[in-house]
């Protein structure tokens, strides 16, 4: 019955279009990250970069009330969309395994997507936006290192998320996020573009991850919770390192390909 109920929903054309919509609210909060990864690069580490900084940085422009609510609109409508996803989506996909490791994914994107809105939704009611997301991140960890064998958790957590990284590395130099692509649906000029933001996108998100899977080991490591951090520390982390600043713009670009991408991936993912 659930199964049925979801399948109706995912069909539904007005959910199917404000999905699409929240995928493209969601590229639009990787082209702010970009943007504040690029002010950190060049010495600005004043600023949040991650997603929230990205809503952040969004409230406090002239029309940042209204912004914010169309973003938090299309963040819920992309965090739903990705539930479905989770539920009874990936059909084209032949083999099980990869179909549900697929369907995993949605899920850790679904709640990203419904997690950001609410914060967008803090922000503009003046409600507060609570933690930043390295504060979480060294919350959670810490909690997981007071737990017996707590050490031992976290590095198992940071080797899941380093599997991720390169998972999406791997993602994006082969190019199979294009099996997800109806590419037809897509202007012939512009197919081989999508590819390429994918690749840059895919390979620049997996590095940023990888980063925050190495923080957690560290934080394993010698049990120090402070150790942990989110995409922001990543980033701040990346620039922090020889040759940091270059490293961290080709980064940002990445993620900005990836944001152009969400665009393109908005019209023609497959449902």
């Amino acid at each position: 019955m659930v199964a049925i109920s979801a399948q109706r929903a995912k069909n539904n054309g007005a959910v199917q279009v404000l999905g699409r919509i929240g995928m493209g609210c969601y590229g639009v909060v990787h082209l702010i990250v970009a943007y504040l990864a690029l002010r950190v690069a060049f010495g600005d580490s004043g600023e949040q970069a991650d997603q929230k900084g990205a809503l952040q940085e969004v409230g406090a422009t002239s029309f940042g009330a209204i912004v914010l609510w169309v973003l938090a609109i299309g963040l819920f409508a992309y965090g739903l969309w990705q539930f479905m996803m989770a539920a009874i989506g990936f059909q084209w996909v032949q083999k099980k395994g990869k179909r549900t490791r697929k369907r995993i994914g949605s899920v850790a994107r679904g709640i990203i997507g419904i997690s950001l809105g609410v914060y967008a939704v803090r922000l503009v009611t003046g409600s507060g936006g609570g933690q930043s997301g390295n504060q979480g991140q060294q919350e959670w960890t810490g909690k997981l290192l007071s737990l017996p064998a707590g050490r031992v958790l976290v590095a198992i957590v940071a080797a899941i998320v380093i599997g991720v990284a390169v998972g999406e590395i791997v993602r994006g130099v082969k190019r199979s996020f294009l099996q997800d692509l109806n590419l037809d649906e897509l202007p012939a000029g512009t197919q081989r573009w999508v590819r390429r933001l994918g690749f840059f996108g895919y390979i620049a998100k997996g590095v940023v991850l990888g980063i925050v899977g190495i923080l957690l080991g560290i934080a394993a490591f010698q049990s120090d919770a402070k150790e942990a951090g989110g995409l922001d520390r990543a980033l701040k982390t990346l620039a922090a390192q020889p040759f940091g600043t270059i490293a961290l713009v080709l980064v940002a670009v990445g993620l900005a390909a990836f944001g152009v991408y969400c665009f393109a991936a908005a019209r023609a993912h497959k449902s």
